[in-house]
């Protein structure tokens, strides 16, 4: 992804990650998503789950626990546990996707459940993460999670339509993104 922070596995890039990771803050947060800006997300959330099964997560966090910067654990590894722990993996039809982002190491990962993730590859949700790194190098936050929201969304609306003539599908996790 384009600007995504790397640091090398000796003594002083591991003091670098330490200290940006402790730095970034939730007035980084903040100023990158402002209220307003999470609620329109929520909703956009909201309206994408209209037209699929699949239930879509934003997860934002301004750096790392100490814990996995100690044992030099990546974003990915971070954002698996937050699939877990936000229950992304626990919906009906196993197609859940959380959209992660580490603002500290300008990092994006998307964790996909087995329902989609068996009709997506690897390179597409790569692909979806570094153009929304290029609007986040743009300073375009919002523009950048929504574009993910809408390629995601047809993903699923494609692989997991919301059915005609049915009742709607209970919503099974929050729309709101989560800051953590």
């Amino acid at each position: 992804m384009p600007g995504r922070k790397t640091y090398p596995p000796t003594l002083a890039g591991r003091l670098r990650r330490l200290l940006r990771n402790r730095l970034t803050d939730a007035a980084d947060v903040r100023r990158a998503f402002p209220p307003e800006v999470l609620q329109r997300l929520g909703e956009r959330v909201r309206a994408s789950e209209q037209r699929h099964t699949g239930q879509i997560r934003i997860c934002i966090e301004a750096g790392l626990p100490w814990s996995y910067i100690r044992r030099d654990a990546p974003a990915r590894q971070r954002a698996v546990t937050q699939f877990g722990k936000l229950r992304v993996w626990d919906t009906a039809h196993n197609n859940g996707v959380l959209i992660y982002l580490l603002l500290a190491e300008h990092a994006i990962e998307i964790v996909a459940d087995r329902g989609i993730d068996t009709h997506v590859d690897a390179a597409e949700w790569q692909a979806m993460a570094r153009r929304m790194g290029q609007a986040f190098s743009e300073g375009r936050f919002e523009d950048g999670v929504t574009l993910a929201l809408e390629e995601v969304s047809a993903l699923l609306v494609a692989h997991f339509p919301a059915s005609p003539g049915t009742h709607r599908h209970s919503n099974e996790l929050p729309d709101t993104p989560v800051v953590i």
